[in-house]
């Protein structure tokens, strides 16, 4: 017979909870003492480099041999573990950093960034995003990196948002943001780029980041009697606060930014709470002089940053290539 008492719910749910608690622990011990044993064949394998070529498939053969069952030896992941002992030598770091997150990903990191502060900073995101291989590959190639650390990022934050909320929204804020998986069609109007984002909502939430969770599109404002439209309306539950991201498909327009504060100082007044930050603006654009834009934000009363996007059209043909499609990232993601 089911016990349907509240009481009874709760001690299943906090026993569930205790259930996943341990078994995410267990899964990211058991992933630390992995990354820490490839670290240490690495460094064995450094220390006798100068026997040859053969040296390393011989060692692959052995053991295999003596561990059948055995597997992540192969002649190609014991150079990938001589090469994470070469280049991360503070095996302090490997301990409390990189044997934070998967191999295949510390794998993926060497081959594809190869400045060590940034590769620390795609280790720092995974584990703070809990990005999976295929997510942190998108981002790299996407080079999230540097469209988030871009010191020519153009926003007001900093003058009309309290510490720490105004150094975690210029840290969330990109420029150029990329919507590859957009279909580019001639003539496209501001409707036809929102319609396919949202159509495609998990690619855009991947997109924007960590946080943003989608309220509406066209999101509907009475004032005074009249109807005002939002483009894409959002809160993010890292900012705490309300996110209206307003789309132009031609070069930046200094009254674009006095519209979006118009929406700002609404939403503030209709739908923020006295627990939520003050709301944040985003004007994407297609393109933008920066000088203008910085001129239309120094005397915006409400916090807005400036950015361009690109679309599929837009990305370099060799950077188009490297990409993976958005169907093969949404498969991963809901495997």
């Amino acid at each position: 017979m089911l016990i349907n008492d509240d009481k009874y719910l709760s001690i299943i749910e906090t026993i569930k909870n205790e259930i996943g608690n341990s078994q995410f622990k267990a899964a990211v011990s058991v992933n630390r003492e992995l990354v820490l044993l490839y670290y240490n064949i690495g460094s064995i394998i450094n220390e006798h480099k100068s026997w040859g070529n053969k040296f390393i498939e011989n060692l692959s053969m052995d053991i295999k041999l003596a561990f059948p069952n055995a597997t992540g030896y192969s002649v190609r992941n014991l150079k990938y573990m001589a090469k994470f002992s070469a280049e991360y030598p503070d095996k302090q770091f490997v301990q409390t950093v990189s044997a934070q997150i998967p191999w295949s990903h510390n794998c993926l990191i060497m081959d594809k960034v190869k400045e060590h502060d940034i590769r620390i900073w795609y280790i720092k995101k995974t584990i703070e995003n809990g990005w999976s291989h295929s997510v942190l590959t998108h981002q790299i190639e996407n080079r999230l990196y540097e469209r988030q650390t871009d010191s020519k990022k153009i926003s007001n934050f900093e003058n009309r948002l309290p510490a720490p909320q105004s150094e975690l929204a210029v840290q969330t804020m990109k420029d150029p943001y990329i919507f590859d998986f957009i279909p580019f069609k001639e003539a496209m109007v501001e409707r036809d780029i929102e319609n396919a984002l949202v159509k495609d909502i998990t690619a855009l939430l991947l997109e924007l980041g960590t946080g943003f969770a989608f309220l509406g599109n066209q999101y509907h404002l009475n004032i005074g009697g009249d109807d005002f439209y939002i483009d894409l309306l959002f809160y993010n539950l890292n900012l705490r606060s309300y996110v209206v991201i307003e789309l132009k498909t031609g070069n930046f327009k200094p009254e674009y930014a006095g519209q979006l504060n118009f929406y700002l100082s609404a939403v503030d007044d209709i739908l923020k709470k006295e627990t939520d930050n003050p709301s944040i603006g985003l004007l994407l654009c297609k393109s933008k002089n920066n000088l203008v834009a910085e001129y239309s934000l120094r005397d915006m009363s409400k916090p807005i940053g400036i950015s361009e996007y690109k679309i599929t059209n837009d990305l370099p043909e060799e950077l188009g290539k490297q990409l993976p499609s958005i169907e093969d990232i949404q498969k991963r993601i809901d495997k």
